[in-house]
């Protein structure tokens, strides 16, 4: 309990620097919230990916965004800036309290709309009461021109990565792009952040006890899911985890279209 107490008051107090500093914001969520979701800089990590979107994808302020495990909003924020009214934004989440954190923030924003996933994942919800490899996301066929993955296939073992792709075809129009992250096995990786196990059908993970916590997947494997859920690859791009200097970002990067 102590130690709780520490971090809270660590935290409140690296908030109130944050107002201060002006760093804060409306869309800003409370560092407690940040943590809980997963690392990083919330703002620099969602510049960062509208920028990979415009650049890569060809995102237009008209599009339509789902943004799968959108987590406390790091891609939200900087598309509420850029997405005209014309244009729309989706998420949804496993995180109960990053979804109704970003409905209450977001609720003067018309075309923004957040949905709670109760999805079963061992990493971040492991009471949800659906398996991944049988949610359909709950969208219309061909709702969405662009597709976002951050840092969700890095979560999934191979059969619940498959079933996402083929979801993530379902609902993206005819020419739709995808972004999605991921950790691919490279044997040439200089020095690789992370050490995977010995790949066992199409994946390997660091957790044996809990293999959502950091999964990779064999460039291979990969490639044939991706054609088999009716996606083409365009890019691949490794990541800075991989020991390059170069790295597009920190994991690899991969742009599909449908």
């Amino acid at each position: 309990m102590a130690r709780r107490a520490r971090t809270s008051l660590r935290l409140r107090a690296l908030d109130a620097r944050d107002r201060l500093a002006g760093r804060g914001g409306r869309l800003v969520p409370p560092r407690r919230l940040q943590l809980s979701v997963g690392e990083g800089d919330f703002g620099a990590i969602g510049d960062e990916f509208l920028s990979h979107l415009v650049g890569r994808c060809g995102l237009k302020a008209d599009d339509r965004v789902l943004d799968v495990g959108c987590g406390i909003g790091r891609l939200a924020r900087p598309l509420a800036g850029y997405l005209s009214i014309d244009g729309s934004y989706a998420g949804f989440d496993v995180s109960a309290d990053a979804i109704a954190w970003c409905t209450r923030r977001y609720r003067h924003y018309p075309n923004f709309r957040f949905v709670h996933a109760d999805v079963r994942n061992g990493r971040y919800n492991p009471a949800g009461t659906t398996e991944a490899v049988a949610y359909e996301f709950p969208f219309d066929d061909g709702a969405f021109d662009v597709v976002v993955l951050m840092s969700v296939l890095t979560h999934l073992t191979a059969d619940e990565a498959l079933h996402y792709l083929g979801q993530v075809r379902r609902v993206l129009a005819r020419g739709g792009r995808m972004l999605a992250t991921a950790f691919v096995l490279d044997d040439e990786a200089p020095a690789p952040a992370l050490a995977f196990g010995a790949p066992a059908g199409g994946m390997a993970v660091v957790d044996p006890d809990v293999p959502e916590e950091a999964v990779a997947f064999e460039g291979d494997w990969l490639l044939e899911a991706l054609r088999a859920a009716g996606l083409d690859l365009v890019e691949l791009h490794p990541g800075l985890w991989t020991g390059r200097p170069d790295g597009l970002s920190y994991q690899d990067v991969v742009i599909a279209r449908a």
